[in-house]
């Protein structure tokens, strides 16, 4: 019985130890990040920046790396351009995640996402990226179908007989 008792209590403190260092990295991620959302079309795109600790660059998209998550090689500059055009590329690792819409669209929801977050971090940024209008949502959507028409504006061919 007295066995029982002491192996409980050794468990015990090794869950309380196990829960205070999971908390403690917790705490040491959320107040090390920058965080915003960038939307473009129905894509939505959720970034973390964090300030660098080691050299190289990475944004990671749903896990991977930008390389291997876009698939066409000119949108890799178009969702990192907030960070070449303030030169702070080399400064901070980015994390996000993106859902909804197409490629093209989840790449610019994440230059969105990505200026936001730098002008969360640093102010001055604000006035370089609101000058090339990566601060500016797209607010342009697909337009609904409506009743008795073949798209959203395109109606069925006329007949005269």
């Amino acid at each position: 019985m007295a066995t029982k008792k002491i192996l409980k209590k050794e468990l015990d403190q090794k869950v309380s130890a196990d829960r205070e260092e999971t908390e403690k990295n917790e705490i040491e991620k959320t107040q090390h990040y920058f965080y915003a959302v960038g939307r473009r079309k129905t894509s939505v795109a959720r970034v973390k920046i964090f300030p660098k600790k080691k050299s190289g660059f990475s944004l990671l998209i749903n896990g991977k790396k930008n390389e291997d998550f876009f698939s066409i090689k000119r949108l890799i500059p178009l969702a990192e351009s907030p960070l070449t055009l303030v030169g702070e590329k080399n400064g901070f690792d980015a994390e996000v995640k993106v859902s909804g819409g197409g490629i093209n669209s989840q790449a610019e929801a994440t230059r969105l996402a990505i200026a936001r977050a730098l002008v969360v971090f640093d102010k001055d940024f604000k006035k370089i990226l609101k000058a090339q209008g990566f601060l500016t949502r797209d607010s342009r959507k697909v337009e609904r179908k409506k009743p008795g028409l073949k798209k959203a504006r395109k109606s069925p061919q006329w007949a005269k007989r």
